[in-house]
């Protein structure tokens, strides 16, 4: 996998949440386990959650540290989520207006024939909030 197509567009998709650009990554049957809170086993299951976590909050990813080859990929992620109204029981924590939740992740994506398969995310640090930076 090539890095600079990954964050141009994986990363670059998700950020403006184009949900055909950033899901065309995906295999049909790929599998997305969310550090160990919430497993999704297909495409349409991926998108379906991010569509629903997109009505709730802004969430802007970056890339900190990436290493790719032909099998997968490794990334560290600052990820931002901006609440866009109160939702206690949100999966990265509670969102507030005007508040965003700060996560620091690993992520491992297996690539097979082009396409994700496998996407294990893992928090790194406990998440933090403060004030929205976007």
């Amino acid at each position: 996998m090539n890095k600079e197509i990954f964050v141009r567009d994986y990363i670059g998709g998700f950020n403006a949440k184009d949900f055909d650009r950033f899901s065309a990554f995906y295999a049909e049957d790929v599998r997305l386990s969310l550090s160990g809170k919430r497993m999704l086993t297909s495409r349409r299951e991926i998108v379906d959650f991010y569509r629903d976590v997109a009505t709730r909050c802004d969430e802007r990813l970056e890339v900190v540290r990436l290493v790719a080859d032909e099998e997968g990929i490794a990334v560290e992620l600052d990820t931002e989520f901006k609440a866009l109204k109160d939702d206690p029981g949100f999966i990265a924590g509670p969102l507030v207006p005007g508040q965003s939740i700060f996560i620091k992740s690993v992520i491992f994506y297996t690539v097979k024939d082009g396409r994700f398969t496998d996407i294990v995310a893992r928090r790194v640090q406990d998440a933090t909030t403060g004030p929205s930076t976007f």
